[in-house]
């Protein structure tokens, strides 16, 4: 898209570069043509010869014609630059909309990841907790555990006292 971008600009310069110069040539030809209107006007007063006069306007017709071929070209030219010029801006705006397009896309993407990221960090911390939990219980567990086996190792102890002291009496 930049490439043709780029290729559209160079077009529209060398196009403008085109106009510039027909431009010129325009001024340049109307400046002759008041030189040609200028020369005339004096051929006229001093009463030249009638082929000289003729061929003069011959000259200066010639000349109006060029100039209104030149006035037909430009516009056509201008025409054309002008169709460059609003194609290269359309392209613009569809390049401008799909970065913004995308800026926004991107921004929401973060926005998701970052929702995701708190998500997993609550988790993470729910898990250490309950780990802990966990660990509090199990010590728990086992202290009743010895506890309970101690009681039972105490409880064989007197019940075979108990047994021994019957079997005496």
């Amino acid at each position: 898209m930049e490439a043709d971008f780029s290729e559209m600009r160079n077009e529209l310069q060398s196009r403008d570069g085109l106009w510039r110069r027909i431009q010129l040539e325009c001024r340049w030809l109307h400046t002759e043509l008041l030189k040609i209107k200028e020369y005339k006007d004096m051929q006229e007063t001093e009463i030249k010869p009638r082929s000289f006069h003729v061929q003069h306007t011959e000259q200066l017709e010639n000349k109006n014609t060029e100039l209104l071929l030149f006035a037909g070209s430009q516009e056509r030219q201008q025409e054309e630059q002008n169709k460059i010029s609003n194609h290269v801006y359309l392209e613009e705006q569809s390049h401008c909309s799909e970065q913004e397009r995308m800026k926004t896309e991107i921004s929401d993407l973060t926005e998701e990841l970052h929702q995701k990221e708190i998500t997993i960090a609550t988790i993470m911390e729910k898990a250490t907790l309950l780990e802990r939990q966990l660990k509090m219980e199990l010590e728990t567990k086992d202290k009743l555990l010895a506890k309970q086996q101690l009681l039972e190792f105490q409880y064989q102890v007197i019940k075979s006292e108990n047994t021994h002291l019957k079997e005496m009496v």
